[in-house]
């Protein structure tokens, strides 16, 4: 079941209550982004689970792929590597026009990382980014020390995002309380060496629903 309704700004949300499977996901998108394009249809966030499933973007290298048997694994056209998606996260497709938010990718993926730092920050957890490390971090002092001495930094969330003549999809992915054990089978984004978080592992027991009225109003404010 999809549940609909808008924003002010034109900016239509979805929520579907329900996994939604990935071919599904990329077959509506694509029916979307030509109707953003053509003017036929506004801008849209989506909110979504997908069942267990590996998804390989268009930089990915298969040596990154641990357990190809474990999950189904799709190509994507997104940027960026390999990825988990399943139950319990919060995966957001954002279907924006990038051309009238200034024509500038990059400060676009800036503001979808502005977008979750200040979505955790109302969940008092503390998401940075890092140079070279796409995604939204957290530390973790109250884990052992990494290594190299350091505190043990963790990824509790994912970009990758594409443009068809200036409008985006694909989007971002939140965990919450997915199964943090699935992600053992690829090598998250290419990035070796750090570890994957959620809210429920930082001890956050947050809804959907919760995070998705969050969402909501960090993203008036962030856009």
């Amino acid at each position: 079941m999809m549940l609909q309704d808008r924003t002010s700004g034109e900016v239509e949300w979805k929520v579907s209550a329900q996994p939604v499977a990935y071919e599904s996901a990329v077959e509506w998108m694509d029916t979307r982004i030509a109707q953003i394009i053509s003017g036929s249809a506004p801008e849209v966030v989506w909110l979504l689970e997908h069942p267990p499933m590996y998804t390989a973007g268009t930089s990915s290298d298969v040596k990154d792929l641990i357990e190809p048997d474990r999950f189904p694994v799709f190509k994507t056209q997104r940027g960026g590597q390999y990825t988990y998606h399943g139950p319990g996260q919060r995966i957001i497709y954002v279907m924006l026009d990038v051309a009238k938010r200034g024509h500038d990718i990059r400060k676009f993926i800036k503001d979808l990382e502005d977008w979750i730092i200040h979505t955790l920050a109302e969940f008092n957890v503390a998401g940075e980014v890092r140079e070279g490390r796409v995604g939204v971090w957290v530390q973790r002092p109250d884990l052992p020390f990494s290594s190299q001495g350091t505190v043990v930094e963790q990824k509790i969330a994912a970009i990758g995002i594409r443009l068809r003549k200036w409008v985006s999809y694909h989007g971002i992915s939140i965990n919450l309380n997915p199964n943090l054990n699935h992600f053992s089978g690829i090598v998250p984004c290419g990035i070796d060496g750090f570890g994957i978080t959620s809210f429920a592992d930082l001890g956050q027991q947050t809804s959907f629903k919760d995070l998705d009225l969050v969402l909501r109003k960090t993203f008036n404010q962030t856009f």
